[in-house]
């Protein structure tokens, strides 16, 4: 059985380890193995360390984490129309059935007999990764695997909030974006690209606030302590229409709900705190609560159309597969502008 370099998850708490697994092989007729070209850092993949995933995951370690990928078609199963072997392809983060009520509806993400590839099966920091004609997007050829690659979650996430906002939000309205980090700064190429709202990015980073307003944010707000009070100033005293939270952890939760207005919509999109609200707050305030998580496939076909008229840009730094670790603890310390890419 022939080999391949891969970086997995040999125990909580611990760190993650460069193997040799076996490679990849096509057993069904709808399998797609692709050679990876990008492989998104994700700072969920610091939460699969700390153990936050091993119980809703129950997968079996070690195991190859990475759910953020792309790169060429290497080899198709015999029912495979779609893609041919050499395509330059995208990955839906998850593998499908396509047959139950969710897969019928479009919504692939809570399909009820799912693999998801990084978090409960062998994922992207690889050199190969099995998935399923269904998962594999084909990209336009102006677009590169490694520049496209954490768009396949990072930027499906960011999108299926902002597509869900944009239903909502017109041009008399303000969308508060907490984080102008990894998804932050897509959530916001987004936002710009789908509704006629005011952007307004909350961010602790001089330079991430810079960004922001470059790729189309309307007002940067610096996270000083004062930053509600200066929302509120911005909205009248009202709050956002759409508070979209990229950050979801060490205080961020208490302070977006404190800067959505009544009737409002708090999207959580980033993760790892709880969310504390007296119920009062709620049935006064009537404010709704909306989780995200990543997106559809039609939401990852529509991204990479924005991606490829140029209307979402992702600001990326790049490492050889090698450097694993130095990704994961760049990441971890705040210094990746944007997005971490490994790169096979």
């Amino acid at each position: 059985m022939s080999t391949m370099r891969a970086v997995q998850v040999v125990g909580y708490h611990q760190d993650l380890k460069m193997t040799e697994a076996p490679m990849p092989e096509v057993s069904g007729p709808w399998d797609v193995i692709v050679r990876i070209g990008g492989a998104g850092v994700c700072r969920t993949d610091l939460h699969i360390l700390e153990g936050q995933w091993a119980e809703k995951s129950q997968v079996q370690l070690p195991y190859t984490i990475g759910h953020e990928n792309a790169g060429w078609v290497h080899a198709i199963g015999t029912a495979v129309t779609n893609v041919e072997v050499g395509d330059k392809v995208i990955l839906h983060p998850l593998v499908t059935c396509g047959l139950c009520r969710a897969c019928r509806s479009g919504d692939d993400v809570h399909c009820e007999t799912s693999k998801f590839p990084g978090i409960d099966t062998h994922g992207g920091y690889a050199e190969y990764l099995l998935t399923s004609a269904r998962s594999v997007v084909r990209i336009d050829d102006s677009l590169e695997p490694a520049d496209v690659a954490a768009l396949a979650d990072a930027g499906l996430t960011a999108y299926h909030a902002a597509a869900k906002a944009a239903k909502r939000l017109t041009p008399r309205d303000t969308c508060v974006v907490i984080g102008a980090g990894g998804l932050g700064h897509i959530g916001i190429q987004v936002l710009k690209a789908l509704t006629p709202s005011r952007i307004v990015v909350v961010d602790r980073n001089p330079a991430a606030l810079e960004l922001a307003k470059s790729i189309g944010a309307d007002e940067g707000v610096l996270a000083d302590g004062k930053q509600i009070e200066h929302v509120l100033e911005l909205t009248g005293g009202h709050g956002a229409e759409v508070l979209m939270d990229f950050v979801g952890e060490g205080g961020a939760t208490s302070e977006g709900i404190a800067m959505t207005r009544q009737a409002g919509d708090y999207f959580v999109v980033g993760y790892g705190e709880n969310i504390n609200v007296p119920t009062i707050d709620l049935v006064s305030s009537e404010i709704n609560i909306i989780g995200n998580l990543v997106g559809s496939y039609n939401d990852l076909q529509d991204l990479m159309a924005l991606a490829a008229q140029g209307s979402v840009t992702l600001h990326t730094q790049k490492y050889a597969l090698d450097d694993f670790q130095s990704a994961i603890d760049d990441l971890d310390a705040g210094k990746v502008r944007g997005r971490a890419i490994l790169v096979p």
